[in-house]
């Protein structure tokens, strides 16, 4: 990447995501610190984002092509913002090799897609988390099954007993993780790593609302977790120094087993139990869909450092034009 950012010019940077996920609040973001901004869309849904001003260049691409736009962003001078859709539709392997220059750590796309990969570095941080089972035959408690990847929450299943899981498991066909099923109430919270102010900021938390989890259907059988959209949440502040602790021992473990280490958003994925404590079962190396509920608002939480209410999509934006201003894009870049 540095050898396509030496010929950049850096007066002219764009930013450029795919049409999915969080692509308004990155892409109004990155518009307000006045960025030129592109986004990369299906041919089904590249009308919709035509309607927003702050868009000044819509691609339409069959992404099973992505990389024939290539070309002409590195003309554009882009810095690409990777978030879950992206992931999703183009696959892990070929998002790790994209020939752009990329915000963030991309190499954590790959210990994100594989549940196991997660597991250890949420480990290596002394996070935290929930017992995984390798046998179901050893299953005694309610288990909860995962798919690999960055799936919002498709196909995954409740399991009350070893009867069940292992009756459940005989249609499963892709890889799985099973984690013990703890009770609390869900809490997902937003971080950002600036290289270019060296902290961990919390950006805010969000409540996932998945589907018929939480919608109300009546005789069914197996709660799905598929998200549908999320809701704000403001955490009890005596709980805020976990969650600041817990935030800044995964960018420690990322730095020790994910080089370069953590640049910009993530998300780690909790329970909070009824006596207080945190157990993590998820993390995201990007950003999340569950910012969206502070676009153009902000979160409670940015006013801590900027003194004004900030969207990650914005805080992105910020990030990138002071590695622009102080000649140091590379260092928020892989």
């Amino acid at each position: 990447m540095e050898s396509i950012i030496k010929d950049y010019d850096l007066d002219r940077v764009s930013i450029a995501t795919v049409a999915s996920h969080t692509a308004l609040q990155i892409l109004r973001g990155a518009n307000k610190l006045g960025f030129y901004t592109i986004t990369v869309a299906k041919p089904s849904t590249a009308w919709f984002y035509r309607h927003f001003g702050f868009i000044n260049e819509v691609i339409e691409v069959d992404f099973s092509d992505f990389e024939s736009v290539i070309d002409h962003l590195i003309e554009r001078n882009t810095v690409f913002i990777p978030h879950g859709s992206y992931v999703e539709y183009i696959g892990w392997r070929r998002a790790i090799s994209m020939p752009i220059p990329t915000f963030g750590n991309r190499y954590l796309i790959k210990w994100e897609s594989d549940q196991k990969l997660k597991m250890k570095l949420l480990e290596r941080a002394g996070i935290p988390i929930p017992k995984s089972f390798d046998d179901p035959s050893i299953v005694n408690k309610p288990v909860i099954v995962k798919l690999y990847g960055a799936k919002g929450g498709r196909g995954y299943f409740i399991a009350r007993d070893r009867n069940e899981l292992i009756r459940r498991l005989s249609s499963v066909k892709e890889d799985f993780i099973m984690q013990e099923y703890v009770i609390g109430v869900p809490a997902y919270y937003h971080y950002f790593t600036s290289r270019m102010h060296d902290r961990v900021e919390i950006m805010g938390m969000d409540i996932r609302y998945e589907s018929n989890a939480d919608g109300r259907v009546f005789g069914l059988e197996e709660p799905t977790f598929v998200v549908v959209g999320n809701l704000p949440m403001v955490l009890r502040e005596s709980l805020l120094p976990t969650v600041q602790r817990y935030g800044e021992d995964f960018v420690k473990a990322v730095s020790e087993l994910v080089p370069p280490g953590m640049i910009g958003p993530f998300s780690l994925e909790s329970i909070i139990k009824d006596d207080m404590s945190i157990v993590v079962f998820e993390f995201s190396g990007r950003i999340v869909a569950g910012t969206n509920v502070y676009m153009g608002i902000g979160s409670p939480y940015s006013i801590l450092y900027f003194d004004k209410p900030i969207d990650m999509g914005e805080r992105i934006a910020i990030e990138i034009r002071e590695a622009v201003n102080r000649d140091k894009l590379i260092d928020v870049l892989t």
